[in-house]
């Protein structure tokens, strides 16, 4: 585990340290030094933007040079990030995230860093601060060999910045439950099935000071939630719906968060090809974001009351599976026909939505890794947000902005609600046309919202799930995507 700690010190050339991390731009005359690098050409004998050049160094984002000081530092080694043109204004706080990242991933098997990177206000130290944590991350439970520990233990911010310890406070909050968020979606599904997801919430979620009520496979068809019922009754592995609140006696607001947990989705009947299969561990990435958000929120003691529904299932074909053209009743009344298994993500949501207009909530945003079309139209790294008030839906992308996470606003047309006509059943789970799949899959979802309650619908299927490079802050594998979105959102509430 990597701490974070603040010093206030303004020289960077003596602070004792194993690395010293400093920002570098691109400009018209060569390299620029970023705030943060003062006296330092000068302790390295002014050969600090000579030896870069040597280098091919271009102050580029995402370029990281190691320099050795050979005793002209305190530090033993200099690193130097770029950080591409010198802003005009203020710095943008997710440049400065991705750069402590990039340069702290960099340092593996290093003990010590310190960050002097541009950390003039609370703002920028607290982005400093992130995004060395969210680098850090490693995920090594299962090596026997190699590396089996933090790349890097302690990381000290360098700022004097007026209100940077609560930012650097609230940035820790942040990275630790971003990275548990990362270590459930890691985890394999023969170690995290739904019932064990359902242990882990309960038993870190009580300690945190939340509430928690898990319902499981009897209790659920008792109550009534049929969309969980079916989507987990081929599994020998059966489904629990987790309840999670956090309440502040000063709270004016109540959010309802709704997260997709399928532990492991096959398919189902519906079978998926297996090239699409070996990465499914990470469908159960909304639930896990939100349980994040949640502990972040208690921590962090914000004045807003938020209660969380994981729907957990694992999606298995077997004798006992739901069928293409089965029908179930959901937790709402409403009865859906099953025309495809692997479009259970929605299944499960329906019933957790509906269950959280019981709570009379002030919006309702559910958050899922619902569909492939999602990476079809947005990619890999930018999340879709639809919902029934445009404001919210403009309030989710402003929010996500803020947090250095990629979401854009996505439509839901009138018009492709009739292809989820079905003849036997009030409505079908999926879309006879192919195209469009993200907007009908919340279309869908729309039907359950209770009358009146605003809602949003977070689709991050691409953003939860790393299959390429590690970048910036964010490591090969889970992500933690939207955790700190929902937190943002909750701060925004926030009496």
């Amino acid at each position: 585990m990597t701490t974070v700690r603040l010093n206030p010190t303004d020289n960077a050339v003596s602070f004792d340290t194993d690395a010293l991390v400093v920002g570098i731009h691109t400009g018209p005359d060569g390299l620029r030094p970023a705030p943060g690098t003062d006296g330092l050409d000068e302790a390295l004998g002014g050969r600090l933007a000579a030896t870069l050049d040597s280098v091919g160094m271009k102050g580029k984002p995402g370029e990281v040079a190691k320099v050795p000081t050979f005793g002209a530092l305190t530090a033993p080694l200099l690193v130097v990030v770029g950080l591409g043109d010198a802003p005009e204004g203020d710095y943008d706080a997710e440049v400065l995230r991705r750069a402590a990242g990039t340069a702290i991933r960099a340092l593996a098997g290093t003990g010590r860093v310190a960050l002097a990177l541009p950390a003039a206000d609370a703002e920028q130290a607290g982005a400093v601060a992130i995004g060395g944590l969210l680098g850090a991350y490693s995920f090594v439970k299962y090596r026997t060999t190699g590396e089996r520990s933090a790349p890097v233990t302690e990381l000290t911010v360098l700022s004097d910045a007026e209100g940077a310890g609560p930012a650097i406070e609230r940035a820790s909050a942040l990275a630790d439950s971003v990275s548990l968020v990362r270590d459930l979606v890691n985890t394999p599904p023969s170690d995290l099935w739904p019932a064990r997801f359902a242990e882990i919430a309960e038993e870190t979620g009580s300690k945190a000071g939340l509430s928690v009520e898990v319902l499981d496979e009897k209790e659920l068809e008792e109550a009534g939630y049929g969309g969980i019922v079916a989507v987990g009754q081929g599994s020998i592995r059966p489904p629990r719906l987790v309840r999670l609140a956090y309440g502040h006696p000063e709270a004016a607001k109540t959010i309802a968060l709704v997260g997709k947990g399928i532990t492991f989705d096959s398919g189902g009947l519906s079978l998926k090809p297996s090239a699409a299969m070996d990465w499914m561990k990470a469908d159960m990435g909304g639930a896990a974001s939100i349980f994040g958000a949640l502990l972040a929120i208690a921590r962090l003691g914000l004045k807003v009351n938020v209660i969380g529904y994981l729907c957990l299932a694992e999606n298995m074909p077997s004798g006992s599976a739901q069928r293409p053209s089965d029908v179930f009743t959901s937790f709402s009344g409403k009865t859906v026909e099953v025309l495809d298994t692997d479009a259970e993500g929605r299944l499960v949501l329906i019933d957790g939505i509906a269950r959280a207009g019981q709570d009379n909530p002030d919006l309702i945003v559910d958050v899922a890794t619902l569909t492939g079309a999602q990476i079809v139209a947005l990619g890999w790294r930018t999340a879709g947000v639809m919902a029934n008030d445009d404001d919210l839906r403009a309030e989710i992308v402003e929010i996500a902005g803020e947090q250095g996470e990629a979401v854009w606003a996505m439509p839901l047309p009138d018009e492709l609600r009739k292809g989820l006509d079905s003849p036997v059943a009030d409505i079908a789970n999926l879309h006879p046309e192919r195209f469009g799949g993200m907007l009908t899959a919340g279309i869908f979802l729309r039907e359950f919202v209770p009358d009146g309650v605003r809602w949003a619908h977070i689709d991050m299927a691409g953003p939860a799930f790393n299959k390429g490079e590690a970048h910036g802050y964010t490591p090969k594998g889970g992500t933690g995507a939207i955790t700190r979105t929902l937190v943002g959102l909750a701060e925004r509430y926030a009496g």
